[in-house]
């Protein structure tokens, strides 16, 4: 499964992969650009419920921005049910935080992806914040400053340091099981490399 694939315009260069399911959070360039893509990918664009492939997937319809959409308009995050384990794409969102009518559609989260870049989306601080509401066990944060972007964003450190947190080594893969997951154990935030 593929969410938001990005397009070049961006100053990175899109992964080449086939992909089984693609989901677009929202219709701007930098994020739905699954013409890259091989195979013939069943296509997510909006709020709903799919099961495909062994995966269950909710689309929960969120704003772009901070003024009910009135600036970028609507982005669904999506909730992922594979194997036991619930992850949440957040997309593009950016609202001041998180409605609590969203957070009772959302769930249980294992594995949150947010934003934290800011300008087009929530700033660290706010991604902060809603980490508190969901209380995930893992944290991928996304859509921040990295090398060869050609817009600016805050970089994830400012994110890092709302949550107490040291910049952890980044990984080029993340792989977790639901039987690997503690209960007990703290919050972890996970930072991928950029490939």
């Amino acid at each position: 499964m593929v969410t938001d694939p990005f397009a070049k315009d961006i100053g990175l260069t899109p992964p080449r992969m086939r992909a089984d399911i693609v989901a677009v959070t929202h219709g701007h360039f930098d994020h739905n650009n699954a013409q890259s893509l091989g195979g013939e990918p069943f296509m997510i664009t909006g709020p709903g419920e799919y099961e495909i492939k062994g995966a269950y997937i909710r689309g929960v319809e969120t704003f772009h921005d901070a003024q009910s959409g009135a600036l970028r308009g609507l982005n669904t995050i999506y909730t992922i049910r594979i194997e036991d384990l619930t992850i949440a794409h957040f997309g593009d969102f950016g609202e001041d935080g998180l409605r609590p009518e969203t957070a009772d559609e959302l769930g249980s989260v294992d594995v949150l992806m947010i934003p934290v870049g800011g300008v087009y989306t929530i700033d660290g601080k706010t991604a902060a914040k809603i980490v508190k509401q969901i209380e995930p066990r893992f944290i991928i944060p996304m859509h921040y400053a990295v090398k060869g972007l050609s817009f600016k964003l805050d970089g994830v450190d400012q994110f890092l340091k709302e949550m107490g947190a040291g910049m952890p080594e980044p990984v080029e893969k993340f792989t977790i099981r639901k039987k690997d997951i503690a209960p007990e154990e703290k919050t972890e935030v996970v930072v991928l490399k950029i490939v």
